[in-house]
């Protein structure tokens, strides 16, 4: 019986330090954005207010209305809407290609390409500043929508193709013979077979494609000069003046670019989730 009341107390005290470390994980995670989006409902004079308050006094949307009635600032939210949906559609397409042709076929220098692909993803994007800035110039794409696509592909590619080619190994190749044998091709067997039934790894590369894109800031502020190029993430900074800061303007700009990955990520976590682990099983 003691033993039985001593295992029940050791689970109990178990689940409760669980609890307590989520918990505490949770407002160390948690807290950031909530003083985020509380100081995007403040005044600067406010947010400078000593004490400083979690939760303001007066809640003021000046700060949404200043961002969403500046037509420089809502530029800056399509240039980023356009990137990183054409980066996403993009990666997702070549991506795919890649994936099937490095699971289904067997080919000249497969291993070197491989090795190639595990080595791109591995090298720090920072690294490549400079000689990609000097490729964009030389090829007269500088402060151009092309120029942040293109660059962004090179390291979302990677990721697609190890992912999808991960997740294709985990489908039976019976499927594909199956298409072969009523007469399809290795295209239909593709794109109307695999294809639909991969959807949770083809879902979750396209989310961490657009959140990537989304999110970049190094080489959208590198490769782009005018304002009418930049994308939410070089906005915010914008905001920095010379003499002021525009805090609750920053923190509202935030917000606002914050809800499109987390709305798509709410929507899509399920696929999310089940595409990252299959993709993980075989690779």
């Amino acid at each position: 019986m003691n033993n039985m009341m001593t295992k029940s107390t050791k689970t109990g005290i178990t689940k409760a330090l669980v609890f307590v470390a989520l918990l505490l994980g949770a407002l160390f995670a948690g807290f950031p954005v909530l003083w985020m989006l509380s100081s995007s409902l403040k005044s600067n004079t406010e947010i400078f207010a000593y004490p400083p308050r979690l939760i303001s006094e007066s809640f003021s949307l000046d700060a949404y209305r200043a961002v969403l009635t500046n037509p420089e600032q809502l530029r800056f939210f399509f240039n980023s809407y356009l990137i990183s949906t054409m980066v996403t559609i993009f990666t997702l397409i070549v991506g795919i290609l890649g994936g099937y042709s490095f699971s289904r076929y067997k080919f000249k220098f497969k291993s070197h390409l491989n090795v190639i692909i595990i080595g791109v993803q591995a090298v720090p994007p920072i690294t490549l500043m400079i000689p990609y800035f000097g490729l964009i110039v030389a090829l007269k794409l500088y402060n151009t929508y092309w120029a942040l696509i293109l660059t962004y592909m090179v390291f979302t590619l990677p990721y697609a193709i190890i992912m999808m080619t991960g997740y294709f190994n985990t489908l039976p190749r019976d499927l594909d013979e199956a298409v072969l044998i009523d007469g399809g091709t290795s295209f239909v067997a593709l794109w109307r077979v695999l294809v639909p039934i991969s959807l949770p790894g083809i879902v979750s590369v396209g989310v961490y494609t657009f959140m990537l894109a989304w999110n970049e800031f190094l080489f959208a502020l590198t490769l782009t000069r005018t304002n009418d190029m930049r994308t939410v993430p070089v906005g915010i900074q914008l905001l920095m003046g010379q003499h002021s800061y525009e805090w609750n303007q920053m923190m509202a700009m935030s917000v606002l670019g914050s809800l499109p990955v987390l709305i798509l990520f709410l929507i899509f976590q399920r696929y999310f989730i089940a595409g990252m682990s299959a993709g993980s099983v075989k690779g």
